[in-house]
């Protein structure tokens, strides 16, 4: 098992820009697949970004261009770079690791450890 501590969530203006973190634990982080998703109120959990074990990054089409993800095995931690935001960013963002290699890597299904989630809010 995998533990999980999100860090850098908070306000921020439209425009502006947030760095998420995310430290892990439990397990050799490079071997992991790692994820970032967010749940906005009365939406399901949908995916943001992953990096893979094997150094293969994938967005979602709302973010791409604007969000970068990165990680540090040495820290074993992973990064959500977040840019340009927009109201429609803000959600619950959680960090998720992925071991087993089961399902998609776009669905919530595909992932084994959950971080807690930390709250983004932007306004317009």
């Amino acid at each position: 098992q995998v533990q999980l501590v999100e860090s850098g969530g908070g306000p921020v203006q439209a425009g502006g820009s947030l760095r998420l973190s995310c430290a892990a634990s439990g397990r050799t982080f490079s071997s992991l697949t790692m994820g970032w998703f967010r749940q906005a109120p009365g939406k399901e959990r949908e995916f943001v970004a992953s990096f893979t074990w094997s150094g293969s990054t994938t967005y979602a089409g709302s973010v791409k261009g604007r969000f970068a993800i990165s990680r540090d095995n040495t820290k074993n931690t992973v990064y959500l770079q977040m840019n340009s935001l927009k109201p429609e960013d803000t959600a619950v963002y959680y960090c998720a690791a992925r071991s087993r290699g089961t399902g998609s890597i776009w669905s919530p299904q595909g992932y084994d450890d959950w971080g807690q989630g930390i709250q983004v809010t932007v306004s317009s």
